[in-house]
């Protein structure tokens, strides 16, 4: 696990899944491929997974005196994946009023 922070990198990669959320590939051009939304929204709930698992590995180590990590690489690592659930939360508010004006919809 490396416990560094290095803000080119989270740039980089914020900058990576911005364009994937735009279905443009690394390159900058648009995906010839079909993106699949459930596949999509899945990789992203795994994602927010993933990173909350990871601040909570960092908190653990830090509350177990692991002088290889710092308070403010748990701090960061708290705050990345809390903003990240919001995110996905604000995302899941959307799609399911979405889903209730469908089905309110007269045909």
């Amino acid at each position: 696990m490396n416990n560094t922070i290095n803000p080119d990198t989270l740039l980089m990669q914020m900058r990576a899944m911005a364009a994937q959320a735009q279905g443009k590939t690394s390159q900058g051009s648009e995906a010839t491929e079909q993106v699949d939304f459930s596949q999509l929204l899945k990789q992203s709930v795994d994602k927010v997974n993933e990173s909350q698992m990871d601040a909570k590995k960092l908190a653990d180590a830090f509350q177990a005196g692991d002088p290889n990590v710092q308070v403010s690489e748990v701090m960061v690592a708290l705050q990345k994946s809390s903003v990240s659930f919001q995110a996905m939360l604000q995302v899941r508010n959307k799609l399911v009023s979405a889903y209730q004006e469908i089905m309110n919809m007269q045909v």
